[in-house]
This record gives C-alpha cells, structure tokens and sequence, in this order.
C-alpha cells in the first residue's frame, strides 16, 4: 500500500499507519548485521510460529528485541537460556501495526563463554558415547598406598591442602610430587606430562590432580581432550580435585573418583592413622579371644579324650568279657553234656559211637556213658 500523507494547508501529515509502514519500508532496504548481546527474556511456546527474546548490551543495559522463525531457532540447536551471549545476524524489522521495532534474525551463533561451553558440551557428548565417564570403568583406590604422585601447580594453595591433610591424617604416607603448569595454553600439555612421569616412577599406587579455584577460562585446560584421554588412559587410580564444588571439570568424569576440593582428596587417598590403630586393636583383642575361645575348645575336647581314654581298656575289657560269657553259653548249651544232663545218653559199641540199630547185633558188649557216669550193657 502506497504512503500518503494528508496536506492541512502548507503541512503534510502523516498517519500512524502510513508512518509506520514508511519506517517498515525503508528498513527493508537495510542490510543484514551482526549483533552481539546477552540473552534475556527467552519466550517459544509450541504454537507460535516465532520465539522471542531480548538483546541486552551487559555493558550499558541497552535492549533490542530479537525474533526469529521458531523451525529455525529449533534447527540451530543452540539450547539458549537466559543469561548466555550471542551473536545474531538480522535485518531491522518494525511491526507496523505497534511500531514495535525489532531484530528479525536469520541465525544465531553462540559466542565468548557461550561459546566455549557449548564447544565442550559437544566434547562431552563425545567422550561419553566413547565410554570414557562409564561408571563400569572406574577403578577403587587402594586402602593402603605405598606411594601417592600429586600434580599441581608449583607453591599452589591446593599442594599445600593435599600434602597437610596426607601427612596429618597418615604421617607415614610418601608423596611425589609433579609440578606443572595448571593455567593458560601450556597448561594441557604439561599436566599430560607430569601424569607419565609420575606413572613411571615406582610404587605410584594413585594419583591426585589438584587445583584451586578459578574462573571458567582458568580452569579451561582441565577440560582439554588430550588431558581427559590422558586420565582416563592412566595406568593407576586419579582422584580429580580441580576447583571447587560446583567446577566439573571433564577430567572429573574421566577420574576414577573426584574429590570436591583438594583437601577432601587428602582424605580419600589415606586412611586415618588414628582410625586404623583403632581397628586394629579391635582386631587384636578379636584375636586374643578367638584364641582363647578356641583354645578352651581345644582343652576341653582333650580333657574328653583324656576321660574316654582312661575309661576305654575297662569298657574293652567288659565288653570282652560280655562276649567271652555269650560264648560260653552258647558252648555250654551246644555241648554233650548238657544234652547228657537233659536226659540223655551215649552209647558206644565195638565200632564206636552207636548211631543206628543195624550197628549192633544181639549179645554185643556196650558202654553207656549218662550225665553223672557211665556203665556197661549187653544188647539183646
């Protein structure tokens, strides 16, 4: 629609509408630019077909309202929160029917810390698709460390923590220390070289990375590829204790345990000397009764031994004569005696014990033995 505007006389007035859709037309013809500007006041909703947010300027607080098409906002993928910075290209765009004036944008790319968070958000991704952060992969440190390798920076507040709660709690625990660069771009690398040298030396059975806290960019090296590959590769046990409590780090996903501040990876690397003279008098007395206890049983099985022992040749004997009685019994009761004595009687002829009467014939002399004697007979 052409714009016209209304002649008073001498005057030439425009209406809102018409001054409006001047503006939007003479903005058409503006180029794209980039903007650069902090998030803030995010808005998409599943049935607007645009979303919307606010460029502010942290330096001065300046706003520029910023919209976007919402299938391309979701093909970027960026994730955007309030609160991250951003680089926006767009065209100057006025709706006409507010005179609202914004930023139609075409694409957005994170920049400055947004930028490198999303960059190692991505390294993430990548790490953890490779198994590197599985918790399956993760190593118990030893209870008793014969030597414990520390990497840190050199007159570091976080050397000094680890090395005064070791040697507090476990006063006999040997450290080796590797001191390194834990900031700015050589940073990576000599941590990686520090971590081999510690690994060679002998009877490392664990390994503390230790650093204070810091800012984001600080504590950047920590998050570096090679470094996470480094320590997740390491031969022995890693405690992270990189920044504080809400620092993570990548190389704290890679360790086997992270520890929130380096002192609390003091506590976890050495038990307390207190803690294990406790258990082991407790295991000592243990000990000492268990030894007693099975001693008593020993003493008492002997003593029963000794009784059953004392008491064995009477029972064997008695037992015999048990038997030797049954014997003579059975003797007593099978031989010719008693069956003599029942009435009985042998009868021998001639030719010996007479069994049948075709053994004998009439007149023959015969000697009849009975219970109390014996006598003669002649057979008729």
């Amino acid at each position: 629609m052409k714009v016209e505007a209304l002649q008073y006389g001498d005057r030439r007035v425009y209406s809102v509408a018409s001054f409006n859709r001047g503006v939007a037309d003479w903005l058409t013809r503006l180029p794209t630019v980039w903007v650069e500007g902090e998030v803030t006041e995010l808005r998409r909703h599943e049935r607007w077909q645009s979303v919307f947010f606010t460029l502010k300027d942290p330096s001065d607080g300046a706003c520029l309202g910023v919209t976007i098409l919402r299938s391309r906002f979701d093909a970027l993928r960026l994730e955007l929160v309030d609160g991250d910075r951003v680089h926006v290209l767009g065209r100057p765009d006025l709706y006409e029917a507010k005179g609202d004036f914004r930023l139609r944008a075409l694409s957005i790319e994170r920049w400055g810390l947004g930028d490198h968070l999303a960059a190692l958000e991505r390294l993430k991704r990548k790490l953890a698709e490779e198994g590197l952060f599985a918790p399956e992969r993760k190593r118990a440190l030893p209870r008793m460390p014969r030597r414990i390798g520390l990497v840190t920076g050199n007159d570091a507040a976080a050397k000094r923590d680890v090395l005064t709660t070791i040697t507090t709690r476990f006063p006999a625990a040997r450290v080796l220390v590797a001191e390194a660069y834990v900031q700015g771009p050589l940073a990576a690398q000599a941590i990686i070289d520090a971590l081999g040298e510690l690994c060679e030396a002998p009877d490392i059975d664990v390994v503390v990375l230790a650093r204070g806290g810091g800012s984001f960019e600080d504590l950047l090296p920590f998050s570096d590829e090679r470094l996470v590959r480094a320590v997740a590769s390491c031969p022995v046990p890693i405690v992270s204790a990189v920044g504080h409590e809400q620092d993570t780090p990548l190389c704290d996903l890679a360790a086997d345990v992270r520890a929130s501040t380096p002192t609390a990876a003091g506590r976890l690397v050495v038990p307390d000397a207190a803690e294990v003279r406790e258990r082991l008098d407790r295991s000592r007395g243990g000990l000492e009764r268990g030894a007693r206890a099975s001693f008593d049983r020993a003493r008492q099985r002997l003593d029963q031994r000794h009784e059953r022992l004392r008491r064995a040749p009477a029972l064997l004997v008695e037992r015999k004569r048990a038997r030797l009685e049954h014997a003579a019994g059975r003797l007593r009761a099978l031989s010719p005696r008693s069956t003599l004595e029942r009435g009985y009687a042998i009868v021998r002829g001639n030719a010996g014990i007479v069994r049948t009467t075709a053994a004998v014939t009439p007149g023959d002399a015969l000697d009849v033995q009975v219970a109390d004697g014996r006598f003669g007979a002649r057979a008729e």
